[in-house]
């Protein structure tokens, strides 16, 4: 039976009302408790698994030997690691201690990981001995690290002076820490903004547990089993956590993010739980695709003309959602309003969130119309790290401007019309434009770089760079090549442009910025006349 839009919005209120655990690290004992010897994460490429109980037990040997190094309430940590069990055990030790976990991308660069060690302040660093040669060339500046303050993980790193094993060997599994309250600061998410570089947002406690809370109420406490295909260090991973958490689910956790396996492992361990990403309907169809145990997926930015055919094809519920760092779960489509499938629509607000449509001078505009959304409600994040002016302009009354262009229908369902913020989104990651640009101009021979998405089948967006190059020079002078090869050491390479055309001049505004919805409206197909980096030929 289809509840009611009206109805839902009821069921909400009593989910708001409902207890919450204090902290993140009582949430993970009140787990422990409940499912002791129940399997809590699997990671199955590695063969190595961590229950309830051990992690629990490993969190507080861990919170217990950071706290005899000088690791308090309030400490900020940087976490660089890919998707080992430390990963998860680091995060909840510093729960418990009241300390501040910093994500660290592990494909950084040496410079990408010094701008967020000194943006965040962070004082230690957890790090895994696959980045040791990135962490040899870390720039030794004034903020720079000192050696016993960097842990090495499964292995010595020049550099690190404390190696994990040695600093938990014989630290005791029980744990009395100070107290940590729903406010405290959890950890400083980093994600990527209209300025350029990323800006950490300040996720409290409350975020954490919260966000768990609504995923169990909305999508349902049966779900025993979870696949978590990303790296941790990112949203969707800890929000499968947090999740696991209030059901006692099992999280089975993947090295990284594959298209053409995701399929064979929901099959292989049973998930009945995943985020599902395009680029896995966009695999060749198989017979044994609808043979699994898929309750629900969640589909982000899926084309509306896919949604029926995916849940046909995968035998599965599949509901869009809506959400981002800075405030978790904004809006999502109830399980049980099927009539939506294939609306295009990413549904109501979710718990603990009230949203608002408004026009530039922060007016409501008329239902069908476009305009900004705003959201407010329990459980945001608290702020940009060190970042008052951005806060300033996130912040008003209350209500965070998530810079997103929204309209709802007659009937109170939300759609997303497009982006007030300059980003692009390949794949899972979110890119800042202005950030390659920066380090484009970066090279001698760059006089201006602009960036723009272009529409990909496959990951979603890719990144084109329109390049003008110092009077004189020509493209055999600085060919494509170069510049990709200057890009290499300086970004991730997933920010690494794929599209490259060269420009002799550009359209700018009255304030001299580069009018890109106009380089855009140049072309029908963008990619014409570009270098395309991965085919490693002009188009």
């Amino acid at each position: 039976m289809t509840r009611s839009i009206e109805e839902v919005l009821a069921e909400h209120r009593r989910v708001e009302a409902a207890p919450l655990a204090p902290s993140f690290g009582a949430l993970l004992d009140r787990a422990a408790a409940d499912h002791a010897g129940r399997e809590a994460f699997v990671f199955f490429e590695r063969g190595e698994a961590l229950t309830y109980g051990a992690l629990r037990d490993q969190a507080n040997r861990l919170a217990n030997a950071l706290a005899a190094i000088g690791v308090g309430k309030g400490t900020k940590v940087a976490l660089m690691m890919p998707n080992v069990p430390e990963y998860p055990v680091s995060w909840f030790a510093l729960a418990k201690l009241g300390g501040v976990a910093v994500p660290v991308n592990c494909r950084y660069t040496a410079r990408e990981l010094g701008y967020v060690l000194g943006d965040s302040g962070a004082e230690f660093l957890i790090v895994h001995r696959d980045h040791g040669e990135l962490l040899g060339s870390l720039e030794r500046g004034p903020g720079a690290l000192a050696a016993d303050h960097i842990v090495s993980v499964r292995g010595a790193i020049p550099g690190a002076g404390r190696q994990w094993d040695e600093l938990v060997e014989g630290a005791a599994p029980d744990f009395r820490g100070p107290a940590v309250g729903p406010d405290d600061l959890l950890n400083i998410q980093y994600t990527s903004g209209t300025t350029g570089l990323p800006k950490g947002c300040m996720q409290t406690h409350r975020y954490w547990v919260s966000a768990g809370h609504v995923m169990r109420h909305i999508d349902g406490a049966d779900i025993s089993r979870i696949l978590a295909p990303t790296y941790f260090f990112y949203l969707d991973t800890q929000l499968m956590t947090a999740f696991a958490l209030h059901t006692g689910a099992t999280v089975y956790v993947a090295n990284q993010l594959s298209a053409s396996r995701f399929m064979d492992w929901v099959r292989a361990y049973g998930i009945e739980f995943v985020f599902m990403f395009e680029p896995v309907f966009k695999q060749p169809p198989r017979a044994d695709d609808g043979d699994n145990e898929l309750k629900l997926c969640y589909i982000l930015g899926l084309s509306k003309d896919n949604h029926a055919a995916l849940e046909t094809r995968f035998a599965t519920i599949a509901r869009e959602r809506f959400g981002m760092t800075e405030a978790s779960l904004l809006l999502y489509m109830p399980n049980d309003h099927a009539h939506m499938v294939g609306s295009g629509s990413c549904g109501i607000p979710a718990p603990f969130r009230e949203v608002a449509i408004l026009d530039p001078a922060g007016r409501p505009v008329p239902a069908g119309e476009a305009g900004e959304l705003w959201v407010r409600g329990a459980s945001l994040m608290q702020g940009y790290y060190n970042r008052p002016e951005a806060n300033a302009e996130a912040f008003r009354d209350g209500w965070l401007r998530t810079g997103d262009l929204f309209r709802q229908d007659a009937d109170g369902y939300y759609y997303v019309v497009g982006r007030i913020k300059d980003m692009i989104r390949r794949s899972e990651e979110n890119i800042a434009a202005q950030e390659v640009e920066a380090v484009l101009r970066a090279m001698p021979e760059m006089i201006e770089a602009a960036c723009v998405p272009v529409p990909d089948e496959l990951r979603g967006e890719e990144v084109k760079a329109y390049i003008r190059l110092e009077g004189g020079l020509t493209p055999e002078d600085v060919p494509p090549d170069a510049v990709f090869a200057h890009c290499q050491g300086l970004l991730a390479h997933f920010k690494i442009p794929r599209y490259l055309e060269y420009r002799d001049g550009f359209p700018y505004g009255p304030s001299h910025k580069v009018e890109k919805q106009k380089l855009i409206a140049e072309k029908a197909d963008l990619r014409a006349g570009c270098y395309d980096r991965v085919d490693g030929r002009w188009r």
